[in-house]
């Protein structure tokens, strides 16, 4: 199922709208320009699900960096953890 709100953050960062519940029978679009259609919206959650999935790995992989770098100038697993919160996984 489309997550519409996700599909029009992600693509109409400008646009002015509403949406009631979780279905495209609930957007009430408030901006001036044309309002998407649900065959637009539903074509492009798939690149938003995959923009999603790359910024969870980006997210983690530069997590994992900088623990490889505070680690690599000498703190310990116990010392990047409790001044950074970050646990090596």
């Amino acid at each position: 199922m489309t997550d519409y709100a996700a599909v029009l953050t992600a693509n109409y960062p400008d646009a002015l709208w509403t949406l009631d519940g979780d279905n495209y029978d609930g957007l009430t679009w408030l901006s001036d320009t044309p309002k998407p259609t649900q065959a637009e919206l539903d074509a492009a959650w798939p690149a938003v699900q995959q923009a999603q999935a790359d910024a969870v790995v980006a997210q983690e992989a530069a997590r994992q960096s900088a623990i490889d770098k505070l680690a690599a100038l000498g703190l310990t697993v116990d010392e990047i953890s409790a001044a950074f919160g970050l646990e090596n996984n």
